[in-house]
């Protein structure tokens, strides 16, 4: 059972961060598009539908099968797991204001610029990069 649940964590994984890289540039292209445009409206239900069809679902099964895995798997007591589960936790708080900004989108609001949504889109994936160093090196 540990190698399915292992599996269905590496799909949920795949599927979040597709997601969480996708979702910010989306993002820069609304921030184009004019407000109440056939365009804005568009980019309003693919925001949408990739946060609550996807995003959300990736990441909740990302969590469980997660913490199933390192209950199973006796991990917690390890020092690379804490760390991860902290990246993971940074992780989950960017997906957070991802979704509080689809809901400005979704209010005509756009507070930030383009430039603000190009940096932000860094983000998922520096963490994305040090939580797989702790899950495949485990340096400590």
């Amino acid at each position: 059972m540990y190698e399915w649940i292992k599996a269905l964590h590496v799909i949920a994984v795949i599927s979040w961060m597709a997601g969480m890289l996708y979702l910010p540039r989306l993002f820069v292209y609304h921030c184009e598009a004019e407000i109440g445009s056939k365009q804005s409206e568009t980019f309003k239900v693919m925001e949408w539908r990739l946060l609550k069809v996807i995003i959300n679902p990736a990441m909740i099964i990302t969590w469980l099968a997660g913490l199933y895995l390192a209950w199973s798997g006796h991990w917690f007591a390890s020092p690379w797991l804490h760390v991860k589960l902290a990246l993971v936790l940074a992780l989950s708080a960017v997906h957070g204001f991802f979704s509080r900004w689809v809901k400005d989108f979704k209010a005509d609001k756009r507070p930030r610029s383009q430039k603000f949504y190009r940096i932000i889109n860094e983000v998922p994936t520096v963490l994305m990069i040090f939580i797989v160093i702790m899950v495949i090196v485990k340096p400590f």
